[in-house]
């Protein structure tokens, strides 16, 4: 499980500032961000309490994070979900130098706070603090505390509860040093269901390799094959591995020359569509190649071509050379 896990972006049921105001677009050729800027200035002036942070959400939407910031500055006191977006922006340097203390600080406010006004905030700025303390920024590094706040966003599960904390549980039980798989394979479950699909992709490698249930080799399948659809690249990985293994191998060939084909430049770009963790998709890409390079090396579903195997061997590394080396092994021991 990498540190470098994404954070929880201001929950909102809206749409963003730029759609909404698409019917109030002038046809004299202003751009809009002038448009909007001279609306919103004038219902601020005209005393509309919430046009202020329909301002700077617009600036923040827009990437533009300066301006943003000192409309979120000039609320801070009075609307949370300004305190909770200068969180956000202390935090990943968005206009602003880093600091991950004060980051932490409003986010804390936020995530115990009793105000009605700010609970739709609290299980998203909990599951900040979790990630705060699980990557030791702005707090000190503490598995239990991480533990402790992503349990609280979670929710047991209900549908308030954060997903993206339900997904960190079932990574975080996962692990070596925090390891309990019917946990992992619980919180799984639960961020699956509420639409997960980085969890999906879990759920299929759990269920193909029986950790935290028993082996189901069906569940595996159905699992990796919907995610894969949805665009999770670690779930297309394991499902190469699910063809290869199968001796489907002209199934596996197929989809892993259309995986192998991404460059380490691709990963966050899909990382960003996907809402999934970069290193979970250069896991799924390094996966992808080796079996290529396998299926290209032994002539299975594909041409036979030992040179260009020794490409997609070398590119597997390059992507994740701890996933290579185990699928090395794995060769080495004739167990693919």
């Amino acid at each position: 499980m990498e540190k470098q896990i994404p954070g929880e972006p201001l929950p909102s049921r809206e749409p963003t500032i730029r759609s909404s105001f698409g019917g109030e677009q002038s046809a004299d050729g202003k751009n809009l961000v002038e448009q909007v800027e001279a609306i919103l200035q004038e219902r601020i002036r005209n005393g509309d309490q919430h046009a202020r942070f329909t301002l700077g959400q617009f600036y923040f939407e827009e990437g533009l994070y300066k301006e943003a910031i000192v409309q979120f500055e000039r609320l801070k006191e009075k609307d949370w979900q300004a305190m909770y977006q200068l969180g956000v922006m202390y935090y990943d340097g968005l206009g602003t130098k880093e600091n991950h203390k004060l980051a932490c600080e409003y986010m804390r406010k936020v995530a115990t706070s009793e105000s009605q006004r700010a609970k739709h905030l609290v299980r998203a700025a909990q599951y900040n603090l979790g990630r705060a303390h699980f990557q030791g920024y702005g707090v000190a590094q503490s598995d239990a505390e991480a533990e402790k706040w992503w349990i609280l966003s979670a929710d047991d599960g209900n549908p308030e509860g954060s997903v993206r904390a339900m997904t960190m549980l079932g990574m975080f039980y996962s692990r070596e040093d925090t390891k309990n798989l019917k946990k992992a394979f619980f919180w799984h479950s639960e961020a699956c269901g509420a639409g997960s699909l980085e969890s999906q992709g879990a759920l299929g490698v759990m269920y193909e390799h029986g950790q935290g249930k028993r082996r189901d080799p069906t569940s595996a399948f159905e699992c990796l094959k919907e995610a894969s659809e949805r665009g999770s690249v670690y779930a297309m990985g394991n499902l190469v591995a699910h063809y290869y293994n199968r001796k489907l191998y002209t199934k596996a060939a197929d989809l892993a020359a259309k995986v192998s084909q991404y460059q380490p430049e691709d990963v966050q770009t899909i990382a960003t569509h996907t809402d999934c963790i970069p290193g979970f998709i250069a896991k799924g890409i390094a996966m992808a190649c080796f079996f290529y390079a396998r299926c290209l090396h032994m002539g299975h579903g594909v041409r036979q071509n030992k040179d260009e195997a020794k490409t997609y061997y070398s590119k597997a590394f390059t992507f994740d050379p701890d996933m290579t080396a185990m699928l090395q092994n794995q060769m080495t021991h004739g167990r693919i």
